[in-house]
């Protein structure tokens, strides 16, 4: 929801009462304009800067100058440092496997665990109490781990150095107690390599005896074994026996071949078979007969196909033929026989071999299984002669070891007292204040003009109310001077004495910030009128006292010097104020003319020196007036337009009053008054909407009292513009 803006009211002319009073019932803002964030550019932060520079300054000044004076009462504090070298290899023994340097495999974990052992209880306890830095505790017999505040151990990168740090407001105890705590951490890493060595030399002892007598029960089980085996040594009878083995194998085999081919070339003799008795052993004789067989049967073929069955040759070959025939089966039959005889053999001698390889064969069995215990028994009493050997060499080695033990840390630098102080840093700590001041100082200064919510620079306004900024005011008035009647001498008066301008052209005599921003506003409002349409302008405001009464005196002079005729109309029936800024104090004006009393044409007044300004002022305060000016006001603007160029309204400020929405309605134009760096956006943009919602024609809006301070475009006024060569008694305040 928008705020209200809510103002006094102020009573009518010739109340009695003193505070301002709810005269008419105040109008509420309708919409407020929601426009998007503007770009802020750089500028606009460095002349954050410029308007706090001097705050920001002395905030830094201030800052440094407390830590200065902090830092002096502060107590000095020195730091000593003790360099210790790690040695990456182990210690090595004098004698032994061991005397071979070992490379540590994890050098970072090492270190870090050298580090740590630096901090513990073992090591800092006899330095606390040789320098007496011990703490009492509360509980009598309570012992707790002592840490020392002051010490420091770090390590350089890509080294195998620890530096072991010490402050102390005494350089000398400084230095002493590093050099004790490094000295104590090599006694203490040299007490843990030799109590190991002497916990290990004691633990092999305890363990020799145990040793010694199962090696000699070992040694007496060997030697009872071989006595019940009756051999030296079972694993030469081992390998004879297989030697054996293997040859009776393979005469079996043999054997076996040879029976099974004399079985086949016995059974294939009786089943008759030439062929299988002719590869026999028997077959040079039997081939004899077959060759004689063969021949008989190829003379008897010859013979049969010659001659007849009776014929001699033909019997006598036939006799031939049964002959040889008669003696080939004799000799079949006789190697038959020998061949019987043969297998028979055969087959003796392979079951008599059969029989020698399965003797063999459980022999050795029996004796690979005793050699196998042998081999258990010999091994094990050999294992435990050599452990014993070894252990009783370690034993010896580590006793001498032990007095020649060697230590992979080392001090590489001890400490010295140093003569400059590490604490307090005076260039540090002041640099630092100034650093954090300064920059304390800027977020300060952007952050108060980040929750600035008035209007400041014309960029930034324009964009956010998305209407035209047409001109800014300085705050240096000294042009705001307005043509005053010639006061008697001797008259009291608080009115200003004006002296004019030598070329009596105009009023202003000279060239100032105030004349040239009120020339800029003219020509920016009328030589955008194309057309000529805008014959009256109202200018009113968000709220009270923020200019817009004196703008629109000045702005009319100014169009009076265009050699135009111009009318001011004081349409600020609460609280007029143009009359009184030309020395004039009339009875009768506006109101006389909007209640019917008097014609305009009667109550208007000249301004002496400006011919062409004309000035028609409020009149008393009246109600009905004020009513009255939503009817009367058009007409009477088109009255003025047939005698004047342009008119001016002043009109009251727009929240809280319903007259000036009459008023806007009825110009051409409204101009828009705010007081930069103080008019809040919301109010403005309240009034924007307002007119908007009414249809207004808005000229543009005019920021008042701009400065260095006020905007980072202000400054422009000072550095080119002076003060002009006239005469003042006073300066007056913008008035509503």
């Amino acid at each position: 929801m928008p705020e209200q803006a809510k103002f006094p009211e102020f009573p009518p002319e010739g109340s009695s009462a003193q505070q301002p009073v709810a005269y008419y019932t105040q109008v509420a803002p309708q919409q407020e304009i929601e426009a998007e964030a503007p770009s802020v550019p750089i500028t606009h932060y460095l002349w954050i800067l410029r308007r706090h520079f001097w705050k920001i300054a002395a905030f830094v000044a201030i800052c440094v100058l407390v830590t200065g004076v902090v830092t002096a009462r502060l107590r000095p504090i020195y730091e000593s440092t003790a360099t210790v070298d790690v040695n990456f290899s182990a210690p090595s023994a004098v004698v032994g496997q061991d005397s071979t340097d070992a490379y540590i495999e994890d050098p970072e974990t090492f270190l870090a665990t050298q580090t740590r052992l630096i901090q513990s209880d073992a090591v800092l306890r006899p330095v606390a109490e040789q320098f007496h830095l011990l703490k009492p505790v509360s509980q009598q017999g309570v012992t707790t781990p002592i840490s020392m505040a002051g010490l420091q151990v770090s390590r350089p990168s890509g080294t195998n150095l620890l530096l072991i740090s010490y402050r102390s407001t005494d350089p000398r105890q400084a230095a002493d107690i590093a050099n004790a705590v490094a000295n104590s951490f090599l006694a203490r890493t040299y007490n843990l390599r030799i109590r190991s060595s002497a916990t290990l030399s004691s633990f092999m002892e305890k363990q020799l005896d145990d040793l010694k007598a199962k090696m000699e029960q070992s040694n007496l089980a060997l030697a009872q074994f071989e006595k019940d085996l009756d051999v030296i040594d079972p694993e030469d009878k081992t390998n004879i026996l297989s030697s054996r083995l293997l040859q009776l194998n393979s005469e079996y085999t043999a054997a076996q071949i040879d029976r099974v081919n004399k079985q086949a070339a016995l059974e294939a003799i009786k089943s008759g078979s030439v062929e299988a008795a002719e590869i026999s052993t028997q077959n040079a004789a039997l081939m004899k007969f077959s060759d004689a067989l063969n021949q008989a049967r190829q003379h008897f073929a010859i013979v049969k196909t010659t001659f007849g069955v009776n014929h001699p040759e033909y019997r006598k070959a036939q006799t031939e033929l049964n002959e040889a025939q008669a003696q080939f089966e004799d000799e079949r039959k006789d190697v038959a026989a020998k061949l019987s005889v043969q297998y028979d053999q055969a087959q003796g001698r392979e079951q008599i071999l059969e029989n020698t390889v399965a003797q063999a064969k459980e022999e050795w069995d029996s004796l690979n299984v005793r050699s196998f215990q042998y081999r258990q028994l010999k091994q094990e009493a050999d294992s435990d002669k050599a452990l014993y050997d070894e252990l009783v060499k370690k034993i010896q080695e580590a006793d001498i070891n032990a007095g020649f033990q060697d230590n992979n840390i080392s001090i590489a630098d001890p400490a010295r007292p140093t003569l400059h102080p590490v604490y307090p840093n005076v260039q540090l700590n002041l640099m630092m204040a100034f650093l954090v001041s300064t920059i304390l100082g800027v977020c300060t200064a952007l952050l108060l003009d980040s929750i600035d919510t008035t209007l400041r620079d014309p960029m930034r306004t324009s964009q956010f109310l998305g209407i035209d900024v047409v001109g800014t005011m300085p705050i240096d008035r000294a042009g705001a001077l307005l043509p005053r009647p010639v006061v008697p001498a001797g008259t009291e008066t608080a009115l200003t004495k004006v002296i004019p301008s030598p070329n009596n052209k105009g009023y202003y005599g000279t060239t100032s910030g105030f004349e040239e921003a009120i020339r800029t506003i003219r020509n920016t409002i009328l030589l955008s009128d194309f057309e000529g349409r805008l014959r009256s302008i109202a200018l009113t405001s968000a709220a009270p006292s923020e200019g817009k009464s004196t703008i629109a005196a000045h702005l009319a002079i100014a169009n009076a010097d265009r050699e135009k005729k111009t009318l001011l109309v004081d349409a600020d029936l609460r609280r007029p104020s143009q009359a009184s800024k030309f020395g004039l104090s009339p009875r009768v004006g506006l109101s006389n003319v909007l209640t019917g009393e008097l014609s305009w044409q009667e109550v208007i007044l000249p301004i002496k020196g400006k011919p062409n300004l004309t000035l028609l002022p409020a009149g008393p305060g009246s109600h009905r007036a004020a009513d009255l000016i939503g009817t009367r006001l058009s007409s009477l603007l088109d009255e003025f337009a047939k005698d004047y160029d342009l008119v001016i309204l002043d009109s009251p400020p727009l929240l809280g009053f319903a007259e000036c929405l009459q008023i806007a309605t009825a110009a051409d134009g409204v101009l828009i008054v705010s007081l930069a760096g103080e008019t809040k956006r919301k109010a403005v943009a309240a009034v924007v909407s307002l007119l908007q919602r009414l249809r207004a024609n808005i000229v543009g809006l005019v920021l008042n009292q701009v400065g260095r301070n006020t905007s980072s475009e202000g400054y422009a006024y000072y550095g080119y513009y002076r003060y002009g060569h006239y005469a003042y008694t006073n300066r007056e305040k913008p008035e509503a």
